[in-house]
């Protein structure tokens, strides 16, 4: 049976709309050019190919940044602020990351 490999992509809450799906767009993209050799990537890409976004506030981010295989976007406009982080894909992620609530 195939593992089933998810990309976290987790944003602020307070980053305006337009930007917020900017640099999740953009994350999505970082995450697999930095991690584009490794095994999970290529398993990931042969499908299908899961991502789950999420909303977090500023204290859950910052945690999200003690994990590991991540990249994070920032945003020129917003004094380079840190806006979006994603995580190379993988089948197991810590427990408190099914709480985070689904970006919508």
């Amino acid at each position: 049976m195939q593992a089933k490999l998810k990309m976290y992509i987790l944003v602020k809450e307070d980053i305006p709309i337009g930007k917020a799906v900017v640099g999740i767009a953009h994350a999505s993209l970082a995450a697999y050019l930095k991690f584009e050799h490794t095994e999970e990537v290529k398993q990931w890409l042969s499908g299908p190919f899961y991502k789950t976004v999420c909303k977090v506030n500023e204290k859950e981010f910052e945690k999200a940044k003690q994990e590991k295989d991540y990249v994070i976007i920032t945003e020129s406009s917003l004094d380079n602020a840190e806006t979006v982080i994603a995580f190379m894909p993988r089948e197991e992620y810590p427990k408190y990351f099914k709480f985070f609530r689904l970006f919508k």
